[in-house]
């Protein structure tokens, strides 16, 4: 099966699971992706998990991103169904300044630790995860590093003359 053929069943499936609450669904650099609304997000993993034609039983990574307008934070799951060879991606956004959704450490078990440093990284706050803590930065941190809320160097440096950058 390819890639758009992937797609197509699987939206297929969730369409009829889960009306309205897929967001978008296409093939891009190869990987079908699908966009789910954030009040759906768990209950769609699990399906994906659990359908015995899909059987996407592995997590492969997750991980937080912020969107170009910086309004918002978004969560992407990996997944794969090994014995079929699919991989598909997960994505879901949700506002800055609530950034919440379900942990999925109750679907897969290596969820915690990916969980961890998305919430050490992003401050994306997994609900019901069940040691939801820094992992990588001091526990006293109060800022998440991988924010686009800071500039990505040092203001104050006067040997640097832009224009030979572009800027």
């Amino acid at each position: 099966m390819n890639q758009e053929e992937l797609l197509n069943t699987i939206n297929q499936k969730l369409h009829e699971q889960f009306h309205g609450s897929i967001e978008k669904a296409e093939v891009l650099y190869d990987f079908p992706v699908f966009t789910i609304n954030k009040e759906k997000i768990h209950e769609v993993l699990a399906f994906l998990k659990q359908d015995a034609d899909l059987n996407f039983h592995f997590l492969t990574d997750l991980t937080g991103v912020q969107t170009e307008d910086e309004k918002h934070l978004g969560a992407i799951y990996h997944l794969h169904n090994m014995q079929k060879n699919y991989r598909i991606r997960v994505k879901t956004f949700f506002p800055i300044n609530h950034p919440e959704i379900p942990t999925a450490t109750n679907l897969w078990d290596g969820a915690n630790w990916m969980e961890r440093e998305t919430y050490d990284n992003f401050g994306i706050k997994f609900t019901g995860h069940p040691n939801l803590k820094r992992i990588l930065n001091v526990d006293e941190m109060d800022i998440f590093p991988m924010r686009k809320e800071y500039p990505m160097e040092d203001q104050t440096r006067e040997d640097k003359d832009n224009k030979m950058f572009g800027r």
